[in-house]
């Protein structure tokens, strides 16, 4: 005859490790309560189970409607690390939200940075991370600037892991954008400098790229000429990889607008590479070459350099790109030029 045998093992769909959801508008306030309590257990469980909510962005809105924020904010000094992983994995799930990174805008939470200095990788990965999707944002950009942080993210480049500098460098990129002085101040050019040469090709051409942004204001130029960056930057130019000659190129376009900045790279033997590169098969590429060499053809011997191969440029008119033609016709006016 059958018997009845219960089992000691929870079913396959319950998750030990994650809290009870409470039903429909009480699993919310449930977790908040959960995330205060003083059994470091219970903690830990409500913010597996918020973790799991939180990717939808109706339950985003609901969490900072209830006050999550303040409850979260206090987890990331909790002694466990646990703990402090699943709250700023929380907080990097809320910052791939609007409403999210609004929420985190609104608080003070972006000042936290110590974090950045937590002895566990993923915490201070899951930072890195929150800073920059909210440093896409103008406003997020314009709040870590405001923030201090900037002049932070940079010294971490020279310490933090390579998967993690990579995130550093595209933070940077926006930042950069809203305001290079933080990033001048704290050494960028020289750091950076380093980091051009860097075995892995994704930390080469983020760091190409954040050092396009800080050649845009006139301090920045100046920063890359003393600190002799430009004949690795015309190295680069032979590059593998096809953004990091993008980028390259695109750091010479705004060195070579300056005086100081034109001879540095005739120096360097730039008008070589630039030629060479005319004829790319990326468009970025041929565009920022192009808009280099009409910058150099300002001078009497870069005009002189280019009239031997003007041809080569003016092969661009015929260009598939109208930037790249638009370009290619000022540079032939400008090379060929007579007072």
């Amino acid at each position: 005859m059958a018997e009845v045998r219960i089992s000691v093992y929870l079913p396959p769909d319950i998750d030990p490790t994650t809290a009870p959801v409470a039903f429909g508008e009480r699993a919310l306030p449930k977790l908040n309560e959960e995330l205060q309590a003083a059994e470091l257990l219970t903690r830990q469980r409500a913010l597996m189970a918020l973790c799991h909510l939180l990717h939808d962005p109706e339950d985003v809105f609901q969490a900072v409607r209830l006050g999550f924020m303040e409850s979260l904010k206090n987890l990331l000094n909790d002694e466990d690390p646990t703990v402090r992983q699943k709250t700023t994995e929380i907080f990097c799930i809320m910052a791939g939200h609007n409403i999210g990174r609004d929420a985190i805008l609104r608080s003070d939470i972006i000042t936290m940075s110590h974090l950045l200095d937590d002895p566990v990788d993923i915490c201070r990965k899951n930072m890195h991370q929150t800073y920059e999707m909210l440093s896409e944002l103008p406003a997020g950009a314009a709040a870590l600037v405001e923030a201090g942080l900037v002049s932070q993210l940079v010294r971490k480049l020279e310490s933090e892991l390579d998967e993690i500098q990579e995130v550093i460098l595209d933070t940077l990129h926006f930042c950069l954008q809203a305001d290079a002085s933080q990033a001048l101040g704290a050494g960028a050019v020289a750091i950076l400098k380093t980091k051009l040469s860097h075995p892995l090709v994704s930390i080469r051409r983020k760091a190409a790229c954040a050092l396009m942004e800080i050649c845009v204001p006139l301090e920045g130029k100046e920063s890359v000429c003393r600190a002799e960056v430009i004949p690795l930057l015309v190295q680069l130019l032979d590059d593998g990889d096809a953004e990091v000659r993008a980028n390259v190129a695109g750091a010479l376009m705004y060195i070579t607008i300056t005086t100081q900045g034109k001879y540095a790279a005739l120096h360097s033997g730039v008008i070589p590479k630039l030629l060479a590169l005319v004829k790319d098969s990326q468009s970025k590429i041929r565009l920022n070459c192009l808009k280099a060499l009409t910058t150099l053809a300002e001078t009497p011997e870069g005009r002189k350099l280019l009239l031997q191969d003007v041809s080569l440029i003016e092969g661009c008119l015929e260009d598939s790109s109208e930037a790249v033609r638009r370009a290619a016709s000022i540079a032939v006016n400008v090379i060929q030029w007579k007072p």
